[in-house]
């Protein structure tokens, strides 16, 4: 048993090496004044349209992904990421793992510069854990040949599309950045590839990369445009 706790636990350390840095980034935010209060928020780097795009704080990009706003929205998160991070990482590698969840979290928090509201403050792990649907539906549709590993593409994708439904009736979710992490999340999977099929087909490779880079520039563009 304890064997076996090890082995999983050495396949999976960077999933909860990113847990371990929401819960401390979390309890930074509580010593600081509260996870729900603004300034703080803002301190950390919460999303703000207006503070990335007129005072150039384009590290909220990335920054956003570690906060967030109460306990249940950590928890929430954290359950998942958790869950989809035990099978994934081991699949597709640790670096490939990690590189995607951070890149789709800025992928997601990118089409929020795009679309959601100017004066709104955005936060959460929720665009890389979007990223990560994307990503397993895309490994999954390159591997329908081995059952299990397409079985949790379509869970993922299932799962991905229950959330989005789900935040259109929940106030206060930034659907946009959902969308973003999940179409830039399943465009890094096929450019990054995995440990089953490390060996994409170029085409599709570069066809995902040129599909990214003008995601990038579209996003950017659309969001330099603030709404005073």
């Amino acid at each position: 048993m304890n064997t076996q706790r090890k082995i999983n636990l050495s396949q999976s350390f960077v999933t909860l090496g990113i847990l371990v840095v929401l819960l401390i980034v979390f309890l930074v935010e509580v010593f600081l004044g509260g996870s729900e209060n603004t300034n703080v928020l803002m301190k950390m780097g919460a999303m703000n349209n207006f503070a990335v795009v007129a005072g150039h704080q384009w590290w909220r990009l990335f920054m956003a992904q570690f906060l967030h706003i109460g306990i249940m929205h950590l928890v929430s998160n954290a359950i998942i990421i958790y869950y989809m991070g035990q099978y994934m990482e081991p699949l597709m590698g640790h670096v490939r793992f990690l590189v995607t969840y951070l890149l789709a979290g800025v992928g997601g928090n990118l089409m929020s510069l795009a679309f959601s509201a100017d004066r709104g403050l955005i936060a959460g792990a929720s665009t890389a854990l979007f990223g990560l649907f994307g990503a397993m539906t895309a490994i999954g549709l390159r591997n329908l040949h081995n059952p299990m590993i397409a079985f949790l593409g379509r869970q993922a994708f299932v799962l991905a599309l229950i959330n989005l439904a789900l935040d259109i009736f929940v106030p206060g979710i930034d659907i946009w950045g959902h969308i973003g992490g999940l179409i830039a999340g399943f465009l890094l999977a096929i450019i990054l590839g995995d440990r089953v099929m490390k060996t994409y087909n170029p085409k599709w490779r570069v066809l995902a990369a040129a599909v990214l880079v003008v995601y990038v520039v579209w996003t950017v563009r659309t969001g330099m445009i603030i709404n005073f």
